[in-house]
């Protein structure tokens, strides 16, 4: 049978290595002569150390030596830049928030450092930590992404006109934390050369120019190696302190220091999304029109540190209105410092946004669909650009049809199955999406053989399988005669696998590479030399593509099934359609959609990390108690792929789709429960507790 190379539905290279076990991660590397550190973290969020007694853990046998504050090599653990993070390098005394690295326990075997790290004794003087969002100190914002934190638009403060019809609410999402199945690890070795890293990371070239600031050292002497990732969405995209300090084991140990990050600790050093609470207003005619949206967001920063969840991007990107405000300000906390979660700001401003618009449809008496439908975008409402491609009128259209949506019942707490309570709803999808510059080698052998290096980061999506297919569609060669090798800072650099950027990225130049290589074999007639033909090409977005604005789209429809008397909710059905350019790969697509969706589901009914008020520590540091759905408690979801080859973005014609899956997913879920039951939830996750409050 003739398989196409390129779009095809085809399998991960790597899935049969994965699923039978074969796949080595960081932590699964065991270099001759190893030692194992373990992180001793805190137990209190606002303090300064008083004593560090490790007696009784030195009488473990096999422990090397402790590092704490009082002995720890000195090195920089200052932010790079403003989007940079400061790291906890046990530098001082201060401790700041839960789970803050205080000591690092190093000894000949895990089980032995383990043990030891649990009888190390920490005392503090402690003062009362910061947990009350509204009354922590404020930090404004300036920039998002280079961009205002407070924008306008029209005049959004202009009086109402008569008989139109407004909604103003509140929405709050909680903390949520990063959990992937491979938790964060480091091993660390330091040689004559410099230092080599093992890491679990999204970015090897960032590790390599942090690491190689913290250690005052030239980049050049600083390799990482970034083996398989087993999952990431954020928390392995910027550098975290457990990789400095496995570095900082190994300078001292004069030793290779493996140090792998435990799940409690997951909730500590190593990011996490952080609580918001948005103030939505929107304002629209009898017929629908938009007239006024404002958007109000804060989060939870840490205290010496920032990050912003940009919440209001989705809302200002979206919808065609002519009067529109956002603004996004910082509160300290006593926690550690958020990071990028999968869909940052879209995931979180989608709940918001597509609550309110599924509200105003209801003080309207219009069909949902049928609202954000009148409030159509033609341009990017912000800039007035064209769009590279936008198909998202299909979107909606297919997904309706398939999901039945024009059978529904609009009336809330008018539809029952048995005793269930049914209710449907939807919501818009929209994700902007990226590209950066990237460099890729392409060699082909006497015997047609073709390598692709790019030290880019397989971390489940499938890149080894998409930009082999890149390959060989370009080449004309079979796709298994094309091998892709990533994960190492001595292959040619790439950016961050993060910001729905890596295919766009990585891709355009694999497939410059390719349309290089052929060019030379077609001038030597398409006879390779005995000795093979290589090349190296350095791919940079043109200026051109900065004409359109470029956003990955999709609509959202959830049917869910609510128990009256138990408040419990059980999404019941699912369908998506989602546009994303071309599409290389429907199989690798069509995961990492469902992935998003799963995650949607997940914020609107499960995740949320619990903080005890009085001492700031998170209560559910594991996943016990920390929930998230299973299979039961996801349905068959149906998602359709409206392909549209998209030039105006890139060469390649693609555009991001592994996070546009989780915004509006979240809120599809959250308005099929309102329909269900005629209870808003604003205050996610959507709990048994809080609807049997309002009933």
């Amino acid at each position: 049978m003739n398989v196409p190379v390129l779009g095809a539905a085809r399998s991960r290279v790597e899935g049969p290595e994965k699923v039978t076990g074969r796949v080595r991660y960081t932590a699964d590397y065991a270099p001759e002569d190893a030692l194992h550190a373990v992180v001793v973290t805190s137990t209190a969020a606002n303090a300064r150390i008083a004593e560090i007694d490790e007696r009784l853990a030195l009488e473990v046998p096999s422990v090397v030596t402790i590092l704490t504050h009082r002995n720890a090599p000195r090195v920089d653990a200052r932010k790079q830049g403003p989007t940079s993070t400061l790291l906890f390098l046990l530098q001082n005394d201060v401790v700041q928030f839960d789970r803050q690295p205080v000591a690092v326990v190093i000894a000949r075997t895990l089980e032995q450092a383990a043990e030891a790290a649990d009888r190390i004794r920490v005392s503090y003087r402690a003062e009362t930590p910061q947990t009350d969002l509204d009354a922590a100190p404020v930090a404004p914002v300036e920039t998002i992404f280079g961009q205002p934190g407070t924008h306008a638009r029209g005049n959004p403060d202009a009086p109402l006109p008569a008989g139109s019809v407004s909604v103003r609410q509140t929405y709050r999402t909680p903390t949520e934390h990063h959990n992937p199945m491979e938790t964060h690890a480091t091993i660390a070795r330091w040689d004559s050369e410099g230092l080599t890293l093992w890491d679990s990371t999204q970015w090897a070239f960032g590790v390599r120019e942090r690491m190689a600031q913290v250690f005052g050292i030239d980049p050049s002497r600083v390799r990482v190696i970034a083996p398989y990732v087993g999952g990431a969405f954020g928390s392995k995209g910027t550098p975290w302190s457990h990789v400095a300090l496995a570095a900082m084991a190994s300078k001292v140990t004069n030793r290779p220091v493996k140090l792998v990050v435990t799940r409690p600790q997951m909730f500590g050093f190593v990011g996490h999304r952080p609580k918001t609470e948005q103030r939505v207003e929107l304002a629209a005619a009898r017929d629908g029109a938009l007239i006024v949206v404002k958007h109000v967001c804060q989060n939870e920063t840490s205290i010496a540190d920032e990050f912003v969840e940009p919440c209001g991007v989705f809302s200002r990107d979206l919808y065609a209105v002519p009067n529109y405000f956002m603004s996004h300000r910082l509160r300290r906390l006593n926690v550690s410092k958020p990071t990028y979660q999968r869909g940052p700001g879209e995931s979180t401003g989608s709940f918001a946004m597509e609550s309110a618009m599924d509200e105003l449809a209801y003080a309207l008496a219009i069909d949902p669909l049928e609202l954000r439908l009148r409030n159509y975008s033609e341009v990017q409402p912000n800039n007035g650009k064209p769009y590279s491609g936008k198909c998202l009128r299909e979107c909606y259209a297919l997904a309706a049809e398939r999901f039945g949506w024009s059978a529904r019942n609009p009336a809330p707490r008018s539809t029952v199955r048995g005793r269930m309570l049914v209710g449907t709803g939807m919501a818009t999808a929209s994700r902007a999406t990226h590209r950066s510059g990237s460099h890729a080698r392409i060699r082909i052998d006497r015997a047609g053989e073709v390598t692709v290096a790019v030290g880019t980061i397989e971390q489940g999506t499938g890149s080894p399988t998409v930009f082999a297919q890149v390959a060989a569609e370009i080449l004309g060669v079979p796709f298994e005669r094309v091998r892709f090798l990533w994960g190492d800072t001595d292959l040619p650099q790439a950016p961050l696998a993060a910001g729905s950027q890596t295919a766009a990225s990585v891709g355009s130049a694999v497939a410059a590479a390719a349309q290089a290589l052929r060019r030379s074999l077609d001038e030597l007639g398409g006879s390779i030399p005995n000795d093979g033909l290589e090349i190296v090409h350095a791919e940079e977005p043109p200026e051109s593509e900065e004409a359109y604005a470029t956003q990955a789209f999709g609509a959202h429809f959830a049917e869910v099934e609510v128990d009256p008397d138990l408040g419990t909710v059980r999404v019941t059905r699912f369908v998506g359609a989602f546009d994303g350019g071309r599409i290389l790969n429907e199989k690798t697509a069509r995961s990492q959609l469902l992935g998003g969706v799963v995650w949607g589901i997940s914020m609107a009914l499960f995740e949320q990390t619990r903080y005890d008020r009085r001492t700031a520590r998170i209560m559910n540091a594991n996943l016990s108690e920390y929930l998230v759905p299973t299979n039961a408690d996801v349905p068959n979801a149906e998602l359709l792929l409206v392909s549209d080859d998209d030039r105006h973005a890139n060469p390649i014609g693609v555009r991001g789709i592994g996070e546009v899956g989780i915004c509006g997913s979240g809120a599809a879920v959250a308005n099929a429960v309102y329909h269900a039951t005629g209870v808003r939830v604003r205050d996610l996750p959507i709990t048994p507790e809080k609807l049997l409050a309002q009933a």
